[in-house]
């Protein structure tokens, strides 16, 4: 089994409409890849650089999995057909960064966790809008 971050821009009016449903899509295809999925959690939501597509906005959600090679070509093929999944990038990782990444977005799957293990995973989805039209930040 190989360590691997997955970055898969997703869709956000169908992210937004359902997060659990959407999740439980981008899961669905590394499970059908034979991946095991580590940690998981939504990046950032907000506008693109570019058009992709027609889409203007979408969300990266980040996954860290275990799969054998082999599965890479299911993970494509499955992205490429999917109408919630618009990008995707999957890199292969060393174990001491796969390890500190996963500890970084969830402690609780950390493989040296302490075993407090929180059980509030629930994310607050609102606080990843970052795309507000009051961004005074801009640069246009």
């Amino acid at each position: 089994m190989v360590n691997y971050e997955g970055m898969f821009l997703l869709d956000s009016s169908k992210f937004a409409a359902d997060h659990e449903g959407t999740i439980a899509h981008v899961l669905e295809i590394l499970s059908k890849a034979g991946a095991e999925v580590v940690a998981h959690r939504p990046w950032q939501d907000g506008k693109l650089a570019y058009e992709i597509d027609g889409h203007m906005k979408g969300l990266h959600y980040l996954v860290y999995f275990t799969m054998p090679g082999s599965g890479m070509d299911v993970i494509t093929r499955s992205c490429h057909l999917s109408d919630i999944v618009i990008r995707q990038m999957v890199i292969k990782q060393p174990q001491t960064l796969f390890d500190a990444m996963v500890s970084a977005i969830d402690p609780s799957a950390a493989p040296d966790a302490v075993g407090e293990g929180s059980s509030d995973d629930s994310v607050d989805y609102d606080a990843l809008n970052d795309d507000d039209d009051d961004d005074s930040d801009s640069d246009s």
